[in-house]
């Protein structure tokens, strides 16, 4: 199952707009992300769609278990790749094996201050898919309920901004 993903836009706003139209949702700010947004669809799935910008780019870590970052990229093609959120049926551990066989990278991830974890995976070193096996996907679901998101952006929206 797909929890979420996100896509690059020109107008990442009216994109966002229009996507929670279709998901017969909601558009908010995306807290955190200056002119990304999130389309939500408030179902109990919790999926959402975040639309950044056009020349966002995720970028692995440099240490092997941190996480990744959105940085510029001003070199960016109209073709991107994205990334998801998958509910998958085995195990941390089980994660952790079958990219230790292929060579690829993982990080297993808080994000936010304290809302949920997920585990980095990076399909030929170069995709993103955040995996979320069954001992971390109920504490995703929660947060992604109306009311937790509601809280999070309200309390996002309280905190000054940070310096860059």
């Amino acid at each position: 199952m797909i929890h979420h993903i996100s896509v690059a836009a020109y107008n990442p706003l009216h994109v966002s707009q229009v996507l929670a139209e279709l998901l017969q949702g909601q558009s908010i700010p995306f807290p955190g992300h200056s002119g990304s947004y999130v389309a939500l669809a408030f179902d109990p799935q919790g999926t959402m769609v975040e639309v950044h910008p056009f020349g966002t780019a995720l970028v692995p870590g440099e240490a092997a278990d941190e996480a990744s970052q959105l940085l510029p990229n001003p070199a960016a093609s109209m073709y991107s790749a994205n990334h998801t959120a998958i509910s998958v049926p085995v195990s941390t551990d089980r994660i952790q094996a079958i990219a230790e066989r292929e060579g690829w990278r993982t990080a297993y991830c808080r994000r936010g201050e304290d809302y949920f974890d997920v585990i980095e995976f990076w399909v030929e070193n170069r995709l993103l898919i955040e995996l979320l096996p069954p001992e971390i996907v109920d504490r995703y679901l929660a947060f992604m309920s109306p009311e937790s998101l509601v809280a999070a952006a309200r309390a996002a929206a309280a905190k000054p901004p940070t310096a860059a």
